[in-house]
């Protein structure tokens, strides 16, 4: 028999529910931000990842779906979703609408990393960018976006942290004071950080495990040597978050795991604790385009993983709204009765209410059993009777109450009793 590969998985029925929720929750305060919606393709080319993301991250060294097609080019299964908008950016020359173009977007992302808890190889990502402006007024919203996402799914006690790690004019020079304090300590790190050291020193601060953590905690700060135009920006950045009221907490330990990202870089995360736990990160991403062969364009955006989100909608208990309404279900008692039933059924379809015909084959008690088991609101008997005077014996499931409705007023008793507009 065979079975979804590792990895993957299968978003069945009872799962829906929350996955709609966080779609329509997300394109609600999308469309209070102003922002428009954009799909890419599942692959592109695989350069793409390659110069846009960081020829020495993880992502483009160990966990692309790489594959070559008939025609011999090298492609790649979307790894992330801010290159592919860039590049959409660019191709349809975006650049001559008005600036910022504020886009969002709901897509598939695949990685060939070890399954976790809200992270699989297959996963699926919500996320926004902005493309053309570089004022931190800019960083502001889109971080107030976030928030106001994360907030209005019904999750609670939230964490913000933000970070500046500056960009092409100070970086080099704080990669190169982080490199010398770890060089005496190399021996005393993970396996992954020495590999880090030379590869991607930056991400040293985000190593997950216990033996690096005291070297983390001294290492020197990226604050402490961004130049001046990074603190201007990062200065008037903190100013519009406590001018907004967000809660905040400053993290030099905050980096993310591409090589595009500048300046700003931040992330929400819940209660629990854990390398894995983010529910939402991005930040500024001003070289992108012009290393996509864009002119320089800065860039701001983030992306939010769906499964991790939907795992802590669960943990909280946050109060999720069914997708299907519960039904009506039509018993019939008898040939005549299932003609006039399907008709019905028809009819109450047409006027926006979810109907279901219960199994005609099986005994009236069999078919209000299955009615209960599909948590029906009524149940509509039919029989002779019914049929004759043009009516159906109307079972509310829930106070065992019965009486008999015309067709006609049918739709209108039926819809006030399970909540149809």
């Amino acid at each position: 028999m065979f079975k979804a590969p590792r990895g993957v998985a299968d978003l069945l029925p009872q799962e829906q529910k929350y996955w709609r929720h966080v779609e329509q929750v997300a394109s609600r305060v999308c469309r209070a931000f102003g922002y428009q919606r954009i799909d890419t393709p599942t692959f592109e080319a695989s350069g793409l990842f390659v110069r846009g993301v960081g020829e020495q991250t993880d992502i483009v060294q160990k966990e692309m779906y790489v594959f070559e097609d008939r025609g011999s080019d090298q492609l790649t299964l979307r790894p992330e979703g801010t290159a592919p908008v860039c590049r959409a950016y660019l191709e349809h020359g975006m650049s001559s609408l008005p600036q910022p173009v504020r886009l969002y977007y709901f897509c598939p992302i695949f990685r060939y990393e070890r399954p976790q808890a809200g992270r699989f190889r297959e996963h699926h990502q919500f996320g926004i960018e902005a493309i053309g402006d570089a004022d931190p007024a800019v960083d502001a919203e889109v971080i107030q976006l976030g928030w106001r996402y994360a907030q209005e799914l019904g999750l609670r006690n939230l964490s913000l942290v933000v970070n500046s790690i500056g960009d092409s004019a100070c970086r080099p020079a704080y990669l190169q004071a982080l490199k010398e304090y770890y060089r005496e300590r190399l021996d005393h790190l993970c396996q992954d950080c020495r590999g880090r050291y030379e590869r991607n020193p930056l991400r040293l601060l985000d190593c997950k495990q216990e033996r690096c953590q005291p070297y983390i905690a001294d290492a020197p700060k990226t604050s402490e040597h961004l130049c001046d135009a990074c603190m201007e920006h990062w200065t008037r950045l903190i100013a519009y978050l406590d001018l907004l009221g967000i809660p905040y907490t400053k993290s030099h330990r905050l980096v993310r795991g591409l090589d595009y990202y500048t300046r700003t870089v931040f992330e929400i995360q819940p209660p629990e604790e854990g390398g894995q736990s983010t529910v939402l990160g991005g930040g500024r991403y001003d070289g992108l385009i012009q290393e996509l062969g864009g002119p320089p364009t800065p860039g701001i955006g983030f992306g939010s993983g769906f499964e991790r989100m939907v795992l802590n909608l669960k943990r909280q208990e946050a109060p999720v709204a069914e997708v299907m309404p519960r039904p009506v279900v039509l018993v019939t008692n008898g040939a005549k009765a299932l003609e006039y039933g399907m008709g019905l059924a028809a009819g109450l379809r047409a006027a926006g209410l979810t109907v279901l015909l219960a199994p005609a084959q099986r005994s009236l008690r069999a078919q209000m059993r299955y009615a209960s088991s599909v948590n029906a609101r009524y149940a509509v008997v039919l029989g002779e009777t019914e049929v004759e005077r043009r009516a159906g014996s109307v079972r509310d499931m829930d106070s065992a109450s019965q009486e008999e409705v015309p067709e006609a007023d049918l739709p209108s008793y039926l819809a006030a009793g399970t909540g149809t507009p």
